[in-house]
């Protein structure tokens, strides 16, 4: 699979299960048992649900109306992420206890490198048990995990057991594991490629990995050569402490349509203000900013522009997002959400000239 003189690298993969609405159920008894989703509101969506919401259909992203429709005892509650953080950080602190190189990939998912067995448990397996017994001790709050070699097997796996689970495939069980799932389930294949690869009958991993390199990448261009090698167990990245935030961006639904000019440019502002607070918190600056758009008919588009240099300012970032937002005015329907965000990201200095450059 990879450089057979290489070590084999231990990963694991921890995903909490349906962590928001988890929480929720932890802080308030009366949530327990119950569906749960956290979001919601007349025109809202589903920021997670919980696995009771889950059996009726409701999936994080979804339309409260869809939600409350599927599930008509659904019980909402408005998202409290400071106290997702709060606890986001107590399990990252578990993790730091078992090795420096911790990838977070959200609030509720992280991939660890353990190949150094800093405590001399035995195995990774070892290691992800005792990770999760001690979330649950922390916490309150149950975690699954996944152990591999890699970081794509490692997060196939930790779906495996789902909720409270661990899986574990090794080296030898991988090409077996891997051709017996969707290639819906692959990371890295959506929705919309999963339903062209099964139009061309591709539908689990041995089909995938019967298709050459030179088919795949005629068909998906350099994606292609990702396809290539999952199908086949083969992922080398490494797992990155650290690791930088690509993009930054904030977005708001409203209660009702927008149409109006002026309501939609004083929206914006506000979903700018949003989304600059968390721009500086990354304490990163960007070169690409892209406007949201989704209409009432659920249509979305995006439109981005591109500078020479990062935009430093907020009000620099508002004014590209204006200039964005009255290229598409008037609008054919109502809109029901804006989002803004920055993109191209580079470490804040804030000794350097503010300046917004020139258009790309």
């Amino acid at each position: 699979m990879s450089d057979p003189a290489a070590p084999v690298r231990k990963i694991i993969h921890v995903d909490m299960d349906a962590f928001y609405a988890s929480v929720e159920q932890r802080d308030d008894p009366a949530l327990r048992g119950l569906p749960v989703a956290v979001g919601g509101g007349h025109r809202g969506v589903v920021a997670a649900a919980s696995y009771e919401a889950r059996k009726f259909g409701v999936r994080s992203a979804m339309p409260s109306v869809t939600a409350r429709r599927r599930c008509p005892d659904l019980v909402f509650v408005k998202p409290r992420f400071d106290a997702y953080k709060a606890v986001s950080r107590q399990i990252r602190d578990i993790f730091a206890d078992y090795t420096d190189l911790i990838e977070p990939l959200s609030l509720d998912e992280a991939y660890l490198d353990v190949t150094e067995d800093r405590h001399g448990l035995g195995s990774a397996r070892a290691i992800a048990e005792q990770i999760r017994a001690r979330i649950r001790s922390e916490t309150g709050l149950t975690a699954s995990a996944g152990v591999s070699y890699c970081k794509f097997v490692a997060k196939l796996a930790s779906d495996q057991n789902k909720p409270d689970g661990l899986c574990v495939i090794t080296p030898a069980q991988a090409a077996r594991y891997i051709a017996s799932l969707p290639v819906s389930r692959f990371h890295g294949v959506g929705p919309r490629t999963a339903e062209k690869l099964q139009r061309m009958g591709v539908h689990t991993g041995a089909d995938l990995a019967a298709l050459s390199l030179a088919e795949l990448e005629g068909r998906f261009g350099s994606s292609g050569h990702w396809y290539f090698r999952i199908s086949r167990g083969i992922d080398d990245r490494p797992v990155r402490a650290n690791r930088e935030a690509k993009s930054v961006s904030a977005e708001r639904t409203f209660d009702s349509d927008l149409h109006d000019r002026a309501a939609l440019l004083e929206q914006l502002e506000r979903v700018a203000g949003l989304a600059w607070t968390r721009i500086e918190r990354a304490q990163a600056l960007g070169r690409t900013v892209t406007l949201k758009i989704k209409f009432s008919d659920f249509r979305s588009i995006t439109r981005s522009r591109s500078f020479v240099v990062p935009i430093e300012d907020e009000a620099g970032f508002a004014a590209v997002g204006r200039s964005l937002l009255e290229a598409e005015l008037p609008v054919p329907l109502g809109v029901r959400l804006l989002g803004l965000g920055i993109a191209s990201l580079t470490p804040s200095n804030k000794s350097l000239p503010i300046q917004l450059g020139l258009a790309i």
